[in-house]
């Protein structure tokens, strides 16, 4: 039987610090605030939507709700973002995407200013993840993988980590987080040839590929620590991961379920990324 990784532990003591850091912050004036840009209302933005709003009230993180018309023009959310990046009172922005398809994606994120990108979505961000500096902030459920790793004393120094996903919001970048941390890292993904056999080969496996229950019994092997970041439903209407949880607990050592995994401490890292935000415009 698997040691079951649960969200929660590692929310609750990265919550009791960050009320502390926000209360320091009150005490100098500066009242760390979250934008939030939403086009349209879909499910999925709702959903994170609440969870933030939830978090954020407990922390003591302002947040300002856009809520913009799911036919807005390019200029319009350009414009948006630029108010947002001069506005003083606001410390960081997160945008929900995918963005509706008749907008330019990449355009719009590079819109914001790389210090209020607190979700790691410009271009400046992700260099900064590749080259290993502080440019910007590491996407949040990215972090929130490793954050998980750290907080369990999962080893990573020396670590063989297999990630099964290859996105710019998951997989390439917490693929450059475990290098950073020196581990040696592998980057699979759904066309990986003996996908199965590449993956029993490691030591931490981080699924992110966006496929229901595609890690099964064969892909791992008893010590393993199996950290599950997909968000999937099937046809009956179940919230499951990319693990097969079932098959794959009573093999390993560590495993994330999902819910009550990574996901419930995404929320936080984002206002982690708030606060950090706001300190570091306090200290320019």
């Amino acid at each position: 039987m698997a040691n079951v990784l649960l969200g929660k532990t590692v929310a609750d003591k990265a919550t009791e610090l960050l009320i502390e850091r926000v209360a320091q912050l009150k005490e100098k004036g500066i009242e760390p605030t979250l934008a939030i840009v939403r086009v349209g209302a879909s499910e999925d933005d709702l959903s994170y939507e609440r969870g933030a709003l939830k978090r954020a009230e407990r922390v003591g993180v302002k947040v300002d709700v856009r809520a913009l018309p799911i036919d807005i023009s390019q200029a319009a959310i350009e414009k948006e973002l630029e108010m947002i990046n001069h506005d003083t009172s606001i410390h960081g922005c997160l945008l929900f995407r995918p963005l509706p398809k008749h907008l330019n994606e990449k355009k719009v994120c590079d819109t914001l200013r790389p210090e209020k990108d607190v979700d790691g979505i410009t271009s400046a961000s992700m260099a900064g993840i590749f080259m290993g500096v502080d440019t910007g902030f590491a996407p949040c459920t990215a972090e929130a993988a490793m954050a998980m790793l750290k907080h369990n004393d999962i080893p990573i120094k020396g670590a063989r980590a297999i990630v099964i996903g290859r996105s710019l919001v998951i997989g390439k970048p917490v693929a450059m987080m475990l290098l950073k941390e020196n581990a040696t890292v592998t980057i699979c993904h759904t066309r990986t040839v003996d996908l199965p056999g590449v993956a029993r080969e490691g030591d931490i496996i981080i699924a992110c590929a966006g496929a229901a229950e595609m890690v099964k019994a064969d892909f791992v092997k008893p010590g393993q620590t199996i950290i599950d970041v997909g968000i999937n439903f099937t046809e009956d209407g179940r919230l499951v991961g990319d693990v097969a949880f079932d098959e794959v607990e009573p093999v390993v050592a560590n495993i994330t379920p999902v819910p009550r995994g990574v996901g419930s401490v995404t929320t936080t890292i984002l206002m982690q990324h708030v606060v950090e935000a706001a300190e570091r415009a306090l200290s320019v």
